[in-house]
């Protein structure tokens, strides 16, 4: 637990007019161990212990850059703006007054001009460029660049009389750098690659991280007034490019215009919107930049043109620009949190923003430089970024929803504040050390861009008086800083994620490797249950990200962006289910509202990979192949390729709960020892699949009957699951399965619905097929919709052998109460880890002996369940079966057990003490454990949302996506513009 002094520099400053009533009050929220962990993780040095004992070391850094005399001064007040919740960015808190060399600025904006080494037209060559950008992400900054100026791939280089091979292929080049440079320090590599939209190799671009290439990057394409009026249009575009083109280019029709420009191509404006739309809602990216917008709204419009952003687009810079940013913990501001009187300090708000202005303009004079063209830049215009952080949960202590007009309305006047009194504070540090160098009152106020429509009153300040700082305000993602500074409060614009989730934190061999856990919770949810009580219900302004569409989302950037001179970072998270026709044009509103750019995350099945995201999607697995260890007599079949992690498979992850009761088709099976019943349950299907008049679907097969033949029914209830997935092919490929299972003797039965007799190897065939005829007649095996169960295993066939075989793990089985004795024996196979080692897994199964011939057809399901590479989906099945019963056929065998413990228990049936072998087969392995629950989430599986007592916070879901650094599953997705796992909430460096 972290110290009182500690708690109390965390929490909210108290208002001095609230009534104490014996209440408990903001002021005594104690702090999260969580923050104090990140605190010491990422920003404390030396001895530093405290919040205070950092902001000290910050504040007499910056404080440096004031005369002599006024020094602590200056130091006094800026360790008192950051107490009162201005929290420098994250290279400034960890930097500052050390002795370092790495710079105090998070994001550069580099160029990178055509040719491989000469500078062209003031922009270097493009090895030149990527030293450069090494330079500065090995000082800890983060690089974007635009790409468009590289000739496109075909196009003549006359200089070498060869081909050029694009600009993909050089951002191939500066992925790999940024790897490198990465490994040399502890900040993680960061750059933003754009292209114009009218670039010949624009689509190349869109596709580029389809299967996961360039993982190093952010991509955006720059996108034009005249492209989206095409869209809208739907008319054609050129893609064009001032080099020439190649002779195969020219012979399959460049040509070039009047004004130089080569035209390589045509294509309709919305073929190649749609290729944006659909690739940033399978994989992410690309964003999208508004370049006509950025430059007409741009202050110096007159002085530079803008092209790119930094990394996580909160700064639209020129070359060899920087951003240099400082956040607001907006929480601070809010007096009577949720009460009825509940209000915000705009007073409290206006001193801090004015203080943390002028120490933003005080780290430009007082950091390193990696470039001295970034020096230079930085000096003629000294371009700021302050921004606020906290909005979501401050709005929910104003007892305002984020997606409420009032929301945006709150969001909308906090903004105009800022802008304010961030512009009155320059104008006034420019009358004391003068204006920055390319000032032009003339220019600066007038011609339509972002100053031009500042208050009259403030453009006759900075008029009379100058402006120290060219731009002033951008909104920036506050991942880490918010855990560390802010309590967690909710990420910059956004709204709060989740209310809460477990940090699983790795530890290093010396404190005894493995994980620490950490709650760690929403700020605005902690104090709500601090101040009412754990039990107290929340009001209606708790919403979270997911919970909002996207076009609210949007509106809360609409509502904010006309009071931020440069840009907002805003990631709008929608779930995985969330459908296309909702998502298609959320950028073409975001261009209508007059954004700047916008970017999206939907978790998906292509974003990542279950063990390594350099391998490719995969729908048909290489067959497997016997591999020999060494030593020769014990051989593992092993798998190379491995497919991608896919999420959400389930359509029902459960039985649903249905207290008015549910339709169920029936028939009777006939087969010659005795009849049973059959029964198919269904349910009105949801959403686009329902149809125009409505459909039903299978979600449920049973069996019952006396003479029903033993091991049916957990046939049956293994089957039910996947009917309950959201994959057609999938329980295909179960049905074809179960089809040719063969029994003691084939025999004829009529089928539906005329009854016609079949022949059938067995009665486990025989009512596959009548479930299969049933699944055709609903339309539930209907092909060309997803395949996520399907797309996740490891091999579709069972791995084979060579005639030298392979190990295997085999176990007997005796049930005196049935007379049954019999070998369960498991084929294994290696699997590849991201450490370079192996993980065995089961790949199939079979028995042996004397056993009821229907468990074949459970044993041909689960081998097929087992070749499913999340160990979730194994498990849940195996879970499934333990509590099978059978009339007298309960019987007492041997506890399975890892620490060798010696007991007996009684099991309910054969085929529940099957399900508790296999399941103590993995946890020897150290996939499942001991309750068949899976020691690493891979996120195929997702269980159904738990119901919540009042006030509680829900489980974070976990979501497929890149892999991550500390636990190393495949589920960091991107979050409020900074990297998030889902699975043990690491947060990545930014802010």
């Amino acid at each position: 637990m972290s110290s009182p002094t500690q708690a109390t520099q965390t929490s909210l400053i108290p208002d001095s007019a609230e009534p104490g009533g014996g209440r408990l009050s903001p002021a005594t929220l104690p702090a999260q161990a969580i923050s104090a962990e990140v605190l010491q993780e990422k920003y404390a040095k030396g001895e530093e212990k405290t919040l205070d004992e950092l902001r000290t070391r910050v504040a007499t850094a910056l404080a440096a850059a004031e005369a002599p005399e006024r020094r602590a001064e200056w130091s006094a007040r800026f360790l008192e703006a950051q107490r009162r919740g201005f929290i420098p960015a994250g290279r400034i808190l960890s930097a500052a007054g050390t002795e370092l060399s790495a710079t105090l600025i998070n994001c550069f904006v580099q160029p990178v001009g055509d040719s491989i080494a000469t500078p062209e037209d003031g922009y270097p060559g493009i090895y030149t460029a990527l030293t450069e950008a090494a330079e500065t992400m090995r000082r800890g900054g983060g690089v974007g660049y635009d790409f468009s100026r590289i000739r496109p791939k075909g196009a003549w280089v006359g200089s070498t009389q060869s081909h050029a091979s694009g600009p993909v292929s050089y951002m191939r080049v500066f992925d790999r750098s940024c790897e490198t440079v990465e490994s040399a320090g502890s900040r993680r590599g960061a750059q933003m690659g754009v292209l114009r939209c009218d670039h010949p190799d624009v689509e190349e671009f869109i596709h580029a991280k389809d299967q996961g290439d360039l993982k190093n990057f952010n991509i955006s394409v720059g996108v034009t007034d005249a492209f989206m009026e095409a869209v809208q249009a739907d008319a054609q575009v050129e893609l064009v490019h001032r080099a020439e083109p190649g002779e195969q280019q020219r012979e399959q029709g460049a040509y070039q215009r009047g004004d130089g420009l080569w035209v390589y191509r045509k294509l309709p404006a919305r073929s190649l919107w749609d290729q944006i739309m659909r690739s940033t809602y399978n994989h992410a990216e690309p964003g999208v930049l508004f370049l006509d917008r950025i430059n007409n709204d741009n202050n110096l419009y007159y002085c530079e043109s803008i092209t790119a952003t930094n990394p996580c687009a909160e700064q639209p810079l020129p070359s060899y620009g920087c951003c240099c940013l400082g956040s607001i913990d907006l929480t601070r501001f809010v007096r009577d949190p949720f009460g009825a009187k509940a209000r915000f300090d705009e007073a409290g708000f206006t001193e801090v923003c004015a203080v943390a202005t002028r120490m933003l303009d005080n780290v430009l004079d007082v950091t390193p430089w990696p470039l001295p063209a970034q020096r230079q830049e930085a000096s003629n215009k000294r371009r700021v970024g302050l921004g606020f952080t906290g909005l979501g949960d401050t709005l929910v202590m104003l007892n305002l929803r984020y997606d409420s007009e009032a929301a945006r309305e709150m969001a909308r006047r906090i903004s105009e504040v800022m802008r304010d009194a961030a512009y009155a504070a320059s104008s006034d540090i420019a009358a004391e050390k003068g204006a920055f160098p390319l000032f032009n009152a003339d220019l600066y106020l007038s011609g339509g861009s972002f100053a031009s429509r500042l208050p009259q009153a403030l453009k006759d300040k900075i008029r009379a008086q100058g402006l120290r700082n060219s731009h002033l305000l951008s909104i920036a993602p506050t991942g880490t800083i918010s855990l560390a500074f802010a309590d967690n409060a909710s990420n910059g614009i956004e709204p709060a994620f989740s209310w809460s989730y477990t940090r699983k934190k790795r530890l290093s061999q010396i404190e005894g490797g493995g994980f620490k856990e950490y709650s760690v919770e929403d700020h605005a949810w902690r104090l709500y249950r601090h101040l009412f009580g754990e039990d107290a219900p929340l009001s209606e302004a708790f919403v979270t990200a997911l919970e909002l569409s996207a076009a609210d989302h949007a509106s809360m950037v609409a509502a904010v962006a006309p009071y931020i001179d440069t840009s907002i970072s805003k990631t709008v998270n929608v779930p995985a289910d969330y459908a296309y026709a909702d998502f298609q044009d959320l950028y073409l509103q975001a261009w209508k509202a007059n954004l700047k750019g916008l970017a999206t995350y939907r978790p998906n099945t292509v974003l990542g990979s279950v063990l390594s995201v350099d391998s490719p999607a995969v729908k048909e697995p290489e067959p497997l192949r016997p591999v020999v260890n060494e030593g020769g007599a014990n051989q593992r079949l092993l798998v190379k390729t491995l497919p991608n992690a896919v999420l959400a498979s389930l359509r029902w992850p459960s039985r649903p709960e249905m207290p008015g009761g549910n339709p169920a088709w029936s028939y009777m099976i006939q087969h010659p020892h005795g009849d049973f019943a059959l029964f198919v349950g269904e349910l009105p299907a949801e959403g686009p699949e329902a149809g125009l008049f409505g459909r039903t679907l299978p979600f449920e097969v049973w069996v019952n009957g006396a003479e029903q033949p033993r091991g049916l029914s957990a046939l049956a209830k293994t089957l039910s699951m996947d009917l309950r997935t959201n994959d057609a092919a999938w329980l295909k490929l179960k049905l074809d399965a179960l089809a040719t299972v063969a029994e003691e003797r084939a025999f004829e039965m009529p089928m539906p619905p005329g009854g016609d007799k079949r022949l059938f190897p067995g009665v486990v065939a025989a009512t596959a097929a009548v479930i299969r005829w049933r699944c055709e007649q609903l339309g539930a095996l209907q092909e060309g919709g997803p395949t996520p169960v399907l797309d996740a295993m490891f091999s579709r066939e069972e791995p084979r052998t060579t005639v030298s075989g392979t190990l295997a793990w085999a176990v007997d089985v005796d049930n005196p109460a049935t007379n049954e004795q019999f070998t369960l024996t498991l084929k294994e196979v290696s699997l590849p880890t991201p450490d370079g080692g192996f993980v065995t897994r089961p790949c199939a199964m079979g028995f042996s002996g004397n056993y009821p011939k229907a468990l074949d057809g459970m044993a041909r399901l689960l081998s097929l369940d087992m070749r499913v590479m999340d160990p979730g989906w194994i498990g849940m099945k195996l879970r499934k079966l333990l509590n099978v019963g059978e009339p007298l056929g309960h019987f007492m065998a041997p506890v399975p057990s890892l620490a060798g413990e010696r007991r007996q228990q009684i099991w309910p049936s054969t085929v529940a003490y099957v399900a508790r072998l296999i399941i103590h087969r993995y946890a020897m392995l150290g996939v499942l454990d001991e309750q068949g629950m899976p020691l690493v989430e891979m996120g195929l599986l997702q269980a159904p949302k738990a119901k919540t007592a009042a006030g509680a916070a829900a489980e974070l879901p976990t979501m497929a996506g890149r892999p991550c650094p500390e636990c190393g599953n495949h589920t960091m997705i991107h979050k409020d513009g900074c990297d998030f796992c889902t699975a043990c909430g690491y947060v990545g460096q930014c802010g």
